[in-house]
C-alpha cells in the first residue's frame, strides 16, 4: 500500500487576492498617492474597515442561518496571510504589506540575537521597541499625510499597547467598550472631513471559538451578534461610503494532539519554539538543524507541512522578506494540514487550554471574506 501523499501546501495570494491587498486598495479609492487599487474597490471619499477576528470563509458559508445580512452581502474569498493569526494580519491591515514586510511573523517569535521569545499579542518585553520592531510606514499615516481623517475603533485595553503602536500609529486610536459605543463612533469617524477612512476591530468571536470551539452553541451565537454589528454598522453609513467586512483568519477544533513537552524527540536539540499551536518555528540549537528537521518530519510528518525556513521562504509563504526578517522565524516549520495541534502543555498551558485554533495554510483557517456594502 502507497504511502497518502500531503496536499500541497497553498500560498496566499499577496498583490492579487490577500488581506494585505484591502487597505492599499482602499488608500487608491481615496486619492492617496502610490497606492494601487488591485482589488477594483469602488472610488468613495468615506471608507469604513470592519475586521471580525476569526471570521473564517468556510465558517461563514457553514452558519448563513446565523449570520443571514452577512451571507446576503456581496463579496469574496480573499486569503489571509501566513501565518493566519492576529498578530500578522494585524500587521498586514495595519501596512498593506505581506508577513515578511512588516515582520510580524507569528503569535510568538524570535527577537534575534537574544535567544528570547517575544509573544507579540502579549508583548512583555520592554527591550523590544514596537517602532523599531515593526519599522514600516502605517496605512494610517499614509493616509493622514494625504489630508484623510483616519480613526481606528476597538477595545479601550487595547489603547498604547506595543501591538496597538506596532500596526495603528498614525491613526485616531477611538476606544469602544461595546457594540453600541463601536457603532456610535465608528459613524462619527466616518463623517469627519471631506474623506475618512475608519478602521473597526471587534475581537469577540475569536475569544469565544478559543474557548468553546467553533463548534458550540456559544460560537453561534457570538456569530448573531456579529451580523447585527454589521447590519448596524451598514445603516449608519454616510453618503459615499463603503464599508468592507473582513477577518484575520478562519478557525478549526483540532481533535488530536501531540505535546511537544512529553515527546523527547520534538525537544532534542531545540533551543526555542515558537509559533502557535497550528503553526510551529522550531529553533535549533547550533550545528542540530538537520537532525531537529529529521525528528520533526518524522514525529509528524505524516499531519504538516515540515520545511526549513529558506523553503518556505523561497516558495513565497511570507511574501518578500525585508532586512532582518528571516532570523525571526524558525528553522524548521512545522504547519499542520491535518486534523493535528502541536501543543506544549508545560510551556504554554494557555494555549493548551484552548479549543479553537487558527496559523495553518489550510482553507478553513487561511481563507476569509472581503464583504461590501455602499451607500452612494
Amino acid at each position: 500500500m502507497s504511502a497518502v501523499r500531503a496536499p500541497v501546501p497553498p500560498v496566499p495570494r499577496y498583490g492579487t487576492g490577500a488581506l494585505a491587498d484591502v487597505p492599499v486598495s482602499v488608500l487608491a479609492t481615496l486619492g492617496v498617492p502610490d497606492a494601487v487599487n488591485v482589488l477594483g474597490l469602488p472610488v468613495l471619499p468615506r471608507v469604513c474597515v470592519l475586521l471580525v477576528d476569526g471570521l473564517g470563509w468556510e465558517l461563514l458559508r457553514a452558519h448563513p442561518d446565523e449570520a443571514p445580512y452577512l451571507t446576503a452581502m456581496g463579496g469574496r474569498p480573499i486569503t489571509a496571510g501566513f501565518p493566519a493569526t492576529t498578530v500578522t494580519s494585524l500587521g498586514s491591515l495595519g501596512t498593506g504589506l505581506p508577513p515578511g514586510g512588516h515582520g510580524l511573523l507569528g503569535l510568538q517569535v524570535a527577537i534575534p540575537g537574544t535567544g528570547r521569545l517575544l509573544n507579540c499579542l502579549r508583548w512583555r518585553d520592554d527591550a523590544v521597541e514596537p517602532e523599531r520592531f515593526q519599522p514600516a510606514p502605517t496605512i494610517y499615516q499614509r493616509a493622514a499625510a494625504a489630508g484623510v481623517a483616519v480613526g481606528y475603533v476597538s477595545l479601550g485595553m487595547y489603547r498604547n499597547s506595543p501591538l496597538s503602536r506596532a500596526t495603528t500609529r498614525g491613526a485616531e486610536y477611538l476606544a469602544a467598550d461595546s457594540l453600541g459605543q463601536l457603532v456610535g463612533r465608528a459613524e462619527r469617524a466616518l463623517r469627519r472631513g471631506g474623506r475618512s477612512f475608519v478602521t473597526v476591530y471587534h475581537a469577540d468571536l475569536d475569544s469565544t471559538g478559543h474557548k468553546f470551539g467553533v463548534g458550540s452553541a456559544e460560537w453561534r451565537h457570538q456569530l448573531r451578534f456579529v451580523d447585527v454589528l454589521v447590519q448596524e454598522l451598514a445603516a449608519v453609513l454616510p453618503p459615499g461610503s463603503a464599508l468592507y467586512v473582513t477577518a484575520d483568519h478562519g478557525m478549526v477544533d483540532p481533535a488530536d494532539r501531540i505535546d511537544a513537552d512529553t515527546v523527547p524527540e520534538l525537544d532534542e536539540g531545540v533551543a526555542l519554539l515558537g509559533g502557535d499551536a497550528r503553526c510551529r518555528y522550531v529553533y535549533s540549537e547550533p550545528g542540530a538543524h538537520d537532525d531537529v528537521l529529521a525528528a520533526w518530519t518524522a514525529m509528524v510528518g505524516d499531519r504538516a507541512w515540515v520545511v526549513p525556513r529558506e523553503k518556505a521562504v523561497a516558495d513565497g509563504w511570507f511574501g518578500p522578506l525585508a532586512p532582518g526578517m528571516a532570523e525571526r522565524i524558525g528553522d524548521v516549520i512545522a504547519v499542520p494540514h491535518a486534523d493535528l495541534a502541536i501543543v506544549a502543555s508545560e510551556r504554554e498551558p494557555w494555549l493548551n487550554r484552548m479549543v479553537g485554533m487558527h496559523g495553518s495554510l489550510v482553507a478553513a483557517e487561511q481563507i476569509v471574506p472581503l464583504l461590501s456594502a455602499t451607500r452612494p
